[in-house]
């Protein structure tokens, strides 16, 4: 029990140094823990996410297969493959890894997401906003899938339904102004440039 309860603060300190970018000492710890227990698929996985980060894309690659070597059923780790797979051109095989995604764990919002934004990629305008429809049942980061969601249908056309959705991000951003940190920031500046983006053919006329 003692031993599991090191392990276990050992694994949440490695996730906080990931948090903070500190990638190579939570990679550091990751090695420690799974000296300590080499079946375990979630530190394969956690530190697979943290080498992709550290553009280290191979062994990011290694861990998330082993991840699911030992555990198939671990959503996260099909979420983050294809997450490798979309970023080196793989759209098809990042597909079929968000699809099992959401098959062991259809609750996975962020699976929904990339699979939109994916489909999307494809030019499957209409499959994209299927997948962002069904992400907003869940009612979480509901203002990044309308981000999302606004890009396709600004890059299908549909120009209306598109400055609505840039418009509910800005909002949702303005609402908590007091609270802003790196990603709304980030949600606000992406929602701007896409809306000027989309409005300047109208206001050159």
């Amino acid at each position: 029990m003692e031993c599991s309860f090191e392990q276990e603060a050992l694994r949440q300190t490695a996730l906080a140094e990931a948090k903070v970018g500190n990638y190579a000492d939570a990679i550091a710890l990751f090695d420690e823990l799974l000296g300590q227990n080499p079946l375990n698929a979630t530190d394969y996985n956690n530190r697979g996410l943290v080498h992709f980060k550290c553009r280290h894309h191979e062994q990011a690659l290694a861990d998330y297969n082993m991840a699911i070597a030992l555990d198939a059923s671990l959503d996260s780790v099909y979420n983050n493959r294809a997450n490798y797979y979309a970023h080196h051109g793989d759209l098809i095989g990042a597909l079929l890894d968000y699809d099992m995604a959401i098959d062991l764990n259809p609750y996975n919002v962020r699976a929904w997401i990339n699979q939109g934004i994916t489909f999307r990629d494809l030019n499957m305008y209409g499959r994209a906003v299927e997948c962002f429809d069904s992400a907003l049942n869940f009612c979480t980061l509901q203002e990044h899938i309308y981000l999302e969601r606004g890009r396709t249908y600004h890059l299908r056309g549909d120009w209306n339904c598109a400055i609505a959705d840039y418009q509910r991000v800005i909002n949702y951003v303005v609402e908590i102004c007091d609270q802003l940190g790196e990603r709304e920031i980030h949600l606000l500046t992406q929602a701007e440039n896409w809306l000027d983006e989309l409005l300047a053919p109208l206001v050159a006329f």
